[in-house]
């Protein structure tokens, strides 16, 4: 079963249930976050939440995205309560783009790999530890909160002085977390962890800014496990038509960190455990235009789609006018 959420012809908010391509409101729930909350407080799964509460009437996914009725599948009544963070080097292949990102010069003796070389290899040592046990800790960056997050279906903005507006093809895990400040993992969503890579590509310690963007995510949430072996397709298009296209990977198997792995190492911090916060956690992608030469206009189309997540996520790009932000002293 998949989720999405959307506003109804009233303006109202609505949560639908998709079943074998299906939509179906789900009676009576405005919110998936509010779904969860029901069933931690009642030690049930979502899905006899949504069971109990019963479907309605069949609605039309990429309907609502076109008309940009779709929100992103899981939010916060607080945006700042929602967390959006990822890890990289993470997929077997993810390598490659980044070491030409920042290749240091000479053999590939061990004294002159790049740090991202040198991070994947740990991952492909230790990122896949025997259940119980803890593997090494991965790549891991911040991206911001529920403000920078933008519904399917509508324009991701990028700022006036970033330097580059690209997609990053990936799968998400979505979590929410219980009143005794554990971590309960709802399913995982496609998502475009949108970045800059012409400034990460200056200097390795520019990664943080460049993650500093907005991102989409969905727009299906899809309850369960992440299938082992996920093959999608990335696309941009322009002027309606296909630009650039190349499939990508993801799921355990083109992997070199295990899912729990990631887990552990991002909420092994008790600042991620407070109750009632919201996480979405991008696990990473091997599959940049970027790395194809492409550099993207505003208007131009992101298009992420893998049969197994439902309806594909969409959005176009955008750029922000410039703006001066002045700093007034409180003394």
């Amino acid at each position: 079963m998949n989720l999405i959420q959307f506003h109804d012809d009233n303006g109202d908010r609505a949560v639908a249930a998709v079943e074998d391509g299906v939509a179906r409101i789900v009676r009576d729930a405005t919110s998936v976050y509010d779904l969860a909350l029901a069933a931690i407080d009642r030690q049930v799964g979502i899905g006899t939440i949504i069971a109990e509460k019963g479907l309605g009437a069949e609605v039309d996914v990429v309907a609502l995205m076109a008309e940009g009725r779709l929100l992103s599948p899981i939010d916060h009544p607080d945006p700042a309560h929602l967390y959006v963070t990822g890890t990289g080097l993470t997929h077997l292949g993810s390598a490659a783009t980044r070491d030409a990102m920042h290749k240091s010069n000479g053999a590939q003796a061990e004294e002159n790999l790049t740090d991202s070389m040198k991070m994947f290899r740990m991952g492909l040592e230790g990122g896949k530890p025997a259940p119980g046990h803890v593997g090494v800790q991965p790549e891991w960056f911040y991206k911001g909160n529920g403000f920078s997050v933008v519904p399917p279906g509508r324009p991701i903005p990028s700022p006036a002085f970033a330097r580059d507006a690209g997609e990053e093809p990936e799968i998400a895990g979505i979590y929410i977390i219980d009143q005794d400040g554990n971590p309960r993992r709802l399913g995982f969503a496609l998502a475009n962890e949108f970045s800059d890579h012409v400034t990460e590509r200056v200097n390795y310690l520019f990664l943080a800014h460049s993650k500093l963007r907005a991102c989409s995510f969905g727009p299906e949430l899809r309850l369960g496990e992440l299938p082992r072996n996920v093959e999608g397709m990335s696309r941009i298009l322009r002027g309606g038509k296909v630009f650039w296209e190349k499939p990508f990977l993801s799921g355990e198997d083109n992997m070199s960190h295990t899912i729990a792995n990631l887990e552990y190492h991002h909420f092994k911090y008790e600042l991620f455990r407070n109750p009632g916060d919201v996480h979405v956690h991008m696990f990473g992608t091997a599959t940049l235009s970027f790395a194809d030469g492409i550099k993207t206009e505003a208007g131009d189309v992101f298009e992420i789609a893998e049969p197994q997540f439902g309806a594909p996520l969409r959005n176009a790009v955008a750029w922000e006018e410039a703006e001066t932000v002045e700093i007034k002293p409180l003394y």
